[in-house]
C-alpha cells in the first residue's frame, strides 16, 4: 500500500499548515526565502520509509495563515517548536535550505536540546555578511519590483533562472517559477527585511550536533566558498557539493541529495 502524504493546521494566529509522511524519527524541511513546503515533496516520501518526515509552510507562506505585524523570527522559531510537541517529539532532525537553514541555526541556539543533527543546504552567514553589490543584488532582483506594483508570479521567471544551476534542467525550472509564483506578497516583502537585518554565523561556533552542510557546485547567491568558511566554524560537520546544482539543491537534483542526507542520518 502506497502511503499518501497527509496535511495538517497546527496552532492558531496564524496556523501552520504541515505535510507530513512516515513514522520513527522526525526529520523536518525548512524551504528557503522563495519557497514552501511543496519543495520537499521530492524528498518526503523518500525519507518516509525511515522516518516521519515532515515539511512546513513558515507563517505567512504556502498554506500557513498571514499574519499582522512584522516577521520576527524568534516567533517563527516558536512555531517550529509548536510543530514538534504536535508530533509529541522531543528531538528532531533539522533540514534548513537558504532561509531554512537560518531559521534551522537561530533554532539551534533557543533550543538545543530539541536539535538532534543539522542539515544545512546552500546557507548563508547572515545576509549582510555577503558583498554590498550581492545585497544590491537581491534585493534589487526580489523587492523594489514587488514595490513597484508588481506580483510575485511577475518576477518569478527571472528569480528563478538566477538561482537555477542548469537552465536546461526544465522540470526544476518551472518548479522553482510555480514555487516563486505563490508567494504571500506582503510577507515575503517582511520577511525579505528581517533576514536582511538578523545574524547568525555567531552560532555556527557554539553547534555541537552532527551536522551536515550541502550546497549546489553552481550556487551563485550562496557558493561553495561560503559553505566552505561556514564548515570551518561548525565542529563536527562535513561538508558536499552537489554537481550541476545552483540553489535548490533539493529540487535540482534531488536522488544525489537525498541518497546524501540519508546516509547522514543513518550514521
Amino acid at each position: 500500500m502506497v502511503s499518501i502524504i497527509k496535511n495538517v493546521k497546527i496552532g492558531s494566529q496564524p496556523s501552520i499548515s504541515v505535510d507530513y509522511i512516515g513514522q520513527g524519527e522526525m526529520v523536518i524541511f525548512l524551504h528557503g526565502i522563495g519557497g514552501n513546503k511543496k519543495n520537499w515533496e521530492g524528498n518526503l516520501p523518500f525519507f518516509s520509509k525511515k522516518f516521519l518526515s515532515v515539511a512546513w509552510d513558515t507563517r505567512g507562506y504556502g498554506e500557513s495563515e498571514d499574519y499582522s505585524g512584522d516577521f520576527i523570527f524568534e516567533d517563527i522559531l516558536d512555531d517550529l517548536k509548536r510543530v514538534l510537541d504536535y508530533f509529541d517529539r522531543d528531538k528532531a532532525h533539522i533540514v534548513g535550505l537558504s532561509m531554512g537553514g537560518q531559521i534551522a541555526t537561530l533554532f539551534y541556539e533557543k533550543y538545543p536540546n530539541c536539535v538532534k543533527t543539522l542539515t544545512l543546504c546552500d546557507t548563508h552567514f547572515g545576509l549582510s555578511n555577503l558583498d554590498k553589490n550581492e545585497v544590491k543584488k537581491f534585493i534589487n532582483s526580489r523587492k523594489e519590483p514587488l514595490l513597484n506594483g508588481k506580483e510575485p508570479k511577475d518576477i518569478a521567471p527571472l528569480v528563478a533562472s538566477s538561482l537555477i544551476g542548469d537552465m536546461e534542467n526544465k522540470p526544476a525550472y518551472e518548479k522553482l517559477v510555480n514555487s516563486i509564483s505563490l508567494l504571500h506578497k506582503e510577507s515575503y516583502l517582511k520577511t525579505i527585511d528581517t533576514s536582511m537585518r538578523t545574524e547568525h554565523r555567531h552560532i555556527f561556533k557554539k553547534i555541537d550536533v552532527p551536522t551536515l552542510i550541502m550546497v549546489g557546485e553552481l550556487d551563485t547567491l550562496t557558493p561553495p566558498s561560503m559553505s566552505l568558511e561556514i564548515k570551518k566554524e561548525i565542529k563536527n560537520s562535513n561538508i558536499i557539493i552537489i554537481p550541476n546544482a545552483g540553489h535548490l539543491i533539493n529540487i535540482e537534483e534531488p536522488e544525489i541529495f537525498n541518497k546524501n542526507l540519508m546516509n547522514f542520518l543513518e550514521n
